[in-house]
């Protein structure tokens, strides 16, 4: 499993960055994962040429393939006037629109009040809804005071194994077609249209 952590905390040391690798930490427990981690702190000048010239360079080429070619992301930002950063906002627009189509995502924040734990709702999913990911049920939100205290922990390893679940099932191959088979139960599965044709020769 190709994972890839996209972190946008911006001070050293981060509990944005301390959140990610937790989460990473939790998807690697129950699944044998090559992690990346994209620091876009270390990004921010390449980010704001791309968004000019529309050319990415360097690293930042680099962190965006490797984002495309992951089989699943966690992102993680700190709350910044109640949404997510500027920055990464800023990474997110300079992705090709088709990169995430389709692809497992584990959203996160950080914020000094749990009264904007909500900007994970409001902002992070819909974000990743209109670039087509698909979005783990759980969201993880860390406050300060969460750190230490009992809930944090719990969502955590819920929402790694929900990732891991949907990377699981997305990557796994279709059936591929043939006769009716037994279903649990001892059921014969009938596809909707020999139904109807059976119906039409009555």
């Amino acid at each position: 499993m190709k994972l890839v952590v996209v972190s946008a905390g911006l001070s050293v040391p981060s509990s944005t960055r301390l959140l990610a690798d937790r989460l990473a930490q939790a998807v690697q427990r129950r699944e044998p994962a090559d992690v990346q981690v994209v620091e876009l702190r270390d990004l921010a000048v390449e980010i704001a040429h791309n968004l000019t010239n529309g050319f990415p360079a360097g690293k930042l080429a680099a962190a965006l393939e490797a984002v495309t070619a992951a089989d699943g992301l966690i992102v993680v930002t700190p709350v910044f006037s109640a949404s997510y950063s500027g920055l990464f906002k800023s990474f997110f627009d300079v992705l090709d629109q088709e990169a995430l189509a389709g692809k497992p995502v584990l959203i996160a924040a950080t914020g000094g009040s749990a009264r904007h734990s909500l900007v994970l709702e409001h902002a992070l999913r819909p974000l990743f809804s209109y670039l087509r990911a698909v979005v783990v049920p759980t969201a993880v939100y860390a406050a300060s005071e969460d750190w230490g205290a009992q809930g944090l922990p719990e969502r955590i390893e819920r929402a790694a194994g929900e990732l891991v679940a949907l990377t699981a099932g997305l990557s796994a191959p279709a059936a591929p077609p043939g006769p009716e088979k037994p279903a649990a139960g001892g059921f014969t599965v009938v596809p909707f249209a020999e139904q109807l044709a059976a119906l039409a020769g009555r």
